[in-house]
């Protein structure tokens, strides 16, 4: 099914061979079988992007870095020096001398291919989860989330027939239900059909970066269609549509979706949420007149860009997108929250809302706890906290509590928690090791914090779909933002639908790819 060269094949490989590996009772070390696993077939030199001879060969390199996934460093000078300590492991890795940091940050950012690095974080993921399994001690915790777009998935077998014909099913199906709550009211006797709006937007998200109007001249040769409509006409009717309408519609077409998962065991209509602000690339031309749209970043930098917000299930639930939102200039982060909340909570039960510390204003957390909700929210470091940090590292102590009062104003506070948390293996050596967290619902919430990284996972496949333009329009940028939102989320819950009919269980690893997903989508809405 594979050449001696697939990424594929040998995530594949590695998957089989690391379930059977740790079932055995003298295999108890990740590192022992990151230097025992086969690759002398594997065909690195394909994904080497350089030409002149090297000192290390990449099938080293390719060891090396799944260590350092494994471990969950962030920096080569973790692994660097964990190496320098462990001459054997050195030996059985293949290295007669330890690299030095910039060798391996070279190797990694300029040597390896994208598909190649990758590859890398799977595998790892991939030799934790089995090993966990298989009651092997790891170095950390595998993260439970999709992982990126390759696109951004664990590819399924494209060989296994039935897995693409329930998919194709189930498809047809899930695309009938969601659709129809889009609507461009365009009155009686239309020559076009509305329909074909939608397969226009949804063939946009196929291909990448793809405008619309050039976009509509290759639908008119792909679609089965007699007549599609052009870009220009396309974008105007979109146009049309307020940002209100378009939520409106994406709040139905998701609520229709949440009902047909709803009806599978596997889905946990309950649990955890989290809140996040994604920006689009910056803008670069003139934003006179659109300054209330077109604002700053997050990083506080001299670009701008329009901003979105979103409101995303994470944990053990499958990772819809619950509603989408603008982000406009002068609206707090408390309006924010609490119009996603208000939305969510009508079609699911919120029991714990994850943040970044963009969201951390007292205010923000007074209103989540008044609504009976928990929260954990890392916090910017301010004065006290970089003192307290500084004493915790004076005393090598690597967690600390205290409760803590934040002022909301006239004699008004909300109480809630503040966890210092020191980093592993951090590149710091000042108080900048510490995270300080804070929570209404105890430490032992401050775990599934590690699920508000899915969303960051989400945004990346939602970016992927989403059709390009230049236009400043504000409501069509809105509009194919959401649009690619309700793609990912109708890609995730035929994903779900899928296992659940075919293995009656549900991981969170797809084996629908999302490419998959839209292609069907493509022949089942009328294109090809």
């Amino acid at each position: 099914m594979y050449d001696r060269s697939s990424l594929d094949g040998l995530e594949a490989d590695i998957q089989t061979v690391s379930q059977t590996w740790f079932r055995h009772d003298r295999h108890e070390s990740v590192e022992t079988f990151v230097y025992s696993l086969p690759l002398a077939y594997f065909n690195f030199d394909v994904h080497d992007r350089y030409v002149a001879p090297t000192r290390y060969g990449m099938e080293t390199l390719f060891r090396v870095f799944v260590l350092k996934e494994l471990h969950g460093w962030d920096h080569e000078t973790a692994l660097v020096e964990y190496l320098e300590r462990r001459p054997a492991l050195c030996e059985h890795l293949g290295l007669e001398t330890v690299p030095d940091q910039s060798t391996l940050w070279r190797s990694w950012h300029e040597r390896f291919s994208d598909g190649l690095r990758e590859t890398v974080q799977s595998a790892a993921r991939t030799i934790l989860i089995k090993a966990q399994n298989a009651g092997v001690a790891i170095p950390r915790d595998p993260e439970r989330c999709p992982p990126s777009h390759r696109d951004e998935e664990d590819r399924a077998d494209p060989d296994n027939q039935g897995l693409l014909d329930e998919a194709a099913t189930i498809t047809d199906h899930v695309s009938r239900v969601v659709f129809p709550a889009f609507s461009l009211d365009r009155g009686d006797g239309c020559e076009i059909h509305e329909n074909a709006f939608w397969d226009l937007q949804t063939y946009l998200g196929l291909r990448e970066r793809l405008a619309a109007n050039e976009g509509a001249r290759s639908f008119v040769y792909e679609s089965t269609r007699d007549r599609t409509p052009l870009g220009h006409a396309h974008r105007e009717h979109i146009r049309d549509l307020s940002i209100g309408e378009v939520r409106e519609m994406y709040r139905q077409a998701i609520n229709r979706l949440l009902n047909e998962v709803s009806e599978t065991e596997e889905f946990f209509r309950s649990g955890i949420v989290a809140i996040d602000i994604t920006e689009a690339d910056p803008f670069t031309g003139d934003r006179t007149g659109h300054e209330d749209e077109i604002i700053g970043t997050k990083e506080k930098t001299n670009e701008y860009a329009y901003q979105w917000a979103t409101i995303q299930l994470v944990g053990n639930a499958v990772p819809l997108v619950l509603d989408a939102r603008p982000v406009q200039k002068g609206e707090s982060r408390k309006e924010i929250v609490e119009d996603l909340l208000d939305s969510a909570e009508e079609v699911v039960h919120v029991d714990n809302v994850l943040m970044d510390r963009e969201f951390d204003s007292q205010h923000v957390l007074e209103m989540i706890s008044q609504r009976g909700l928990s929260y954990v929210v890392p916090k910017r470091m301010q004065t006290s906290e970089k003192a307290q940090a500084k004493r915790l590292l004076q005393r090598d102590q690597n967690r600390y509590e205290t409760d803590r009062k934040l002022h909301l104003g006239k004699n008004e506070w909300h109480e809630t928690t503040l966890i210092y948390r020191r980093k592993e293996d951090s590149e710091h050596d000042d108080y900048r090791q510490y995270s300080v967290f804070m929570t209404n619902c105890g430490s032992g919430h401050l775990t599934e914090y590690g699920y508000r990284w899915e969303i960051e996972s989400g945004y990346r496949s939602i970016k992927r779909f989403m059709a390009a333009t230049t236009s400043k329009d504000f409501g069509l940028r809105f509009f194919y933002f959401a649009f690619a939102c309700l793609l990912y989320s109708i890609w995730r819950a035929v994903d779900l639908l899928v296992q659940a009919a075919l293995t009656d269980e549900y991981q969170h690893s797809p084996i629908v790819t999302a490419d998959n997903t839209l292609t069907l989508l493509k022949k089942e809405t009328g294109i090809g």
